[in-house]
């Protein structure tokens, strides 16, 4: 990867504060909550592990890599899990050793810069445009982050290196696990098009099936269609797209971001409209989203239920509480309320979302922001 100009940069290419080109990190923890268990429990470690519940009803939580090998992955029924992995280990989550962890590796972050936006307990964004310990390069700041994260925590990390957020965290999931890429300036748009486009955040798998059959399969496609087409295909998702295949985000990393909202949002492989199944599937969005709000430390009051239906017709419906949720039982009650009234519904769905808002700024709800793009369940 080419360098932009000795004189202006780090020996990793990237520009000097002084240019106005950002350095940023994003580093991502491998399989966090699974590699935690692995290292508390060393009978597990190289084998299949899942976190989450195993009954029938249960969620994947989080799936070690040897669990992905098989193709269990977060979000996914436990039941579908056992079944592509009949040897499959489950373990019951420990959010408080989790969190213990993960101020542990943000106190890294930390000690490297003061610019640290977490995402979530397992991924950050660094800006580390002032090299405050003199280091020399972005690159060698994030190779200090996962040596240290190793040496303190015994746990790996992989981190992508780049000049804006959303080329940071592509490079994070280029060489998993255990990896480092760096995007350097002038090449983010090389980067982009050479990506399926199922790798752009945001886009899902109802949304890579229409780029499908619009010809759009990697980011030179989408690079290919100017910002009117895109306007005319993905309404305003066509601006984000417009920017995300040249490689620009403008975004700054934000160090104290209020969080407004924690949930999540599942598009299906068929639409589904019957109120059995969605019952279902509302049961278990509630477990995910439930265990992002405890990971979170967040109380809300306000519970949303987001339908979107197969003729891409968007419905949202809210109900508040007069205090802070207390419970999973009252967050799974009040979701099921708003579902009630809507059935029997008009036509089939293929997505739902779920969320909890009107946030309390209390407990690790305020170091983050809201969860990008709803972070889709799938």
């Amino acid at each position: 990867m080419a360098n932009s100009g000795d004189s202006e940069t780090g020996d990793d290419g990237l520009p000097d504060a002084d240019v106005g080109l950002r350095k940023i990190i994003h580093v991502d923890m491998d399989a966090f909550f699974a590699s935690v268990e692995q290292r508390d429990n060393p009978e597990l470690r190289g084998k299949p592990v899942a976190v989450g519940g195993s009954s029938g009803r249960g969620v994947v939580a989080a799936a070690s890599y040897e669990a992905r090998k098989f193709g269990v992955k977060s979000a996914m029924p436990s039941v579908t899990a056992r079944r592509l992995c009949p040897d499959l280990i489950f373990c019951k989550s420990h959010f408080d050793r989790y969190r213990e962890v993960s101020e542990h590796i943000r106190a890294i972050f930390h000690f490297h810069t003061p610019h640290v936006e977490p995402l979530s307990l397992d991924e950050a964004y660094l800006d580390v445009t002032q090299d405050i310990h003199g280091i020399g390069s972005a690159t060698a700041i994030a190779q200090a982050i996962r040596r240290q994260i190793r040496e303190e925590t015994q746990l790996t990390a992989s981190a992508g290196v780049s000049y804006n957020k959303f080329l940071a965290k592509l490079a994070s999931d280029q060489n998993k696990p255990d990896g480092l890429f760096v995007v350097r300036p002038g090449e983010g748009a090389t980067f982009v098009h050479s990506l399926p486009i199922r790798r752009f955040h945001g886009v899902g798998p109802k949304g890579a099936e229409k780029m499908g059959r619009l010809g759009i399969e990697t980011g030179a496609d989408l690079a290919s269609k100017d910002a009117d087409w895109l306007r005319a295909h993905f309404g305003s998702f066509g601006e984000y797209l417009f920017r995300a295949a040249r490689g620009i985000d403008l975004r700054p990393v934000r160090a104290n971001r209020i969080r407004k909202s924690i949930g999540g949002e599942r598009t299906f492989s068929e639409d589904i409209s019957s109120g059995s199944a969605l019952r279902e599937t509302l049961d278990r969005m509630v477990e995910i989203v439930w265990e992002r709000i405890l990971a979170k430390e967040a109380k809300g009051k306000t519970v949303t239920l987001k339908l979107k239906f197969n003729d891409f017709q968007l419905i949202t419906r809210a109900r508040s509480s007069d205090r802070a949720i207390a419970d999973k039982a009252q967050f799974a009650g009040i979701a099921h309320e708003i579902l009630a009234a809507e059935l029997p519904l008009p036509m089939p769905i293929r997505l739902m979302g779920l969320t909890l808002s009107n946030l309390e700024r209390e407990g690790a709800g305020d170091d983050s922001g809201r969860e990008d793009a709803q972070l889709s369940l799938l």
